[in-house]
């Protein structure tokens, strides 16, 4: 079914569902998630004041490595290929890991300077690699819409169950240690 409305980001979406979901409806999805914890970036963080805003999700107190980030500002010269600097355009990233970027792209993190040609990373609700952690298994999509949120939950529970496992083995060295 066609609508043909403008979203309210400036984006055209012609399919129900292609409407996107809130930034901040994505974060309470996530943490919802048990034993997850949000940290956003701002002044006492350390993080440069153009980032500031951005969200990072963790399993575990540690808080050393997400498994997700939501983020709504272009790194210049690093990341810029989403062009968030959009109005109300943020990319959700994701920790797949190589086996599952491989799965879900068809090469390993390693091939995507092969394939960048074929990514058009400012592209939105489409879930496709990170342009610059693509080459560590990260996925990213910009302002997934309500049809999308299926294979967004299956992305992010998979890097969820990555992150407990993460924190476990953790846990388990520690254990060891002591």
């Amino acid at each position: 079914m066609t609508s043909g409305r403008e979203s309210s980001v400036g984006w055209s979406y012609d399919d129900e569902g292609r409407e996107p979901v809130s930034a901040e409806a994505l974060a309470e999805r996530i943490l919802a998630l048990p034993d997850v914890a949000q940290v956003v970036a701002d002044e006492t963080s350390g993080v440069p004041e153009t980032h500031w805003g951005d969200r990072f999700f963790f399993v575990g107190p540690d808080r050393r490595r997400p498994f997700a980030t939501i983020v709504y500002h272009d790194t210049p010269g690093f990341d810029e290929d989403s062009r968030l600097d959009r109005p109300g355009v943020y990319r959700l990233n994701v920790e797949l890991g190589r086996a599952e970027f491989q799965r879900r792209f068809g090469y390993p993190p390693a091939g995507l300077p092969d394939h960048r040609s074929e990514v058009d990373f400012s592209r939105l609700d489409e879930i496709q690699p990170h342009p610059a952690y693509g080459l560590h298994g990260w996925a990213c999509v910009l302002n997934p819409g309500v049809g999308r949120l299926p294979e967004v939950d299956r992305l992010l529970d998979h890097a969820y169950r990555r992150a407990l496992a993460r924190h476990q083995r953790a846990l388990d060295r520690d254990r060891a240690v002591r």
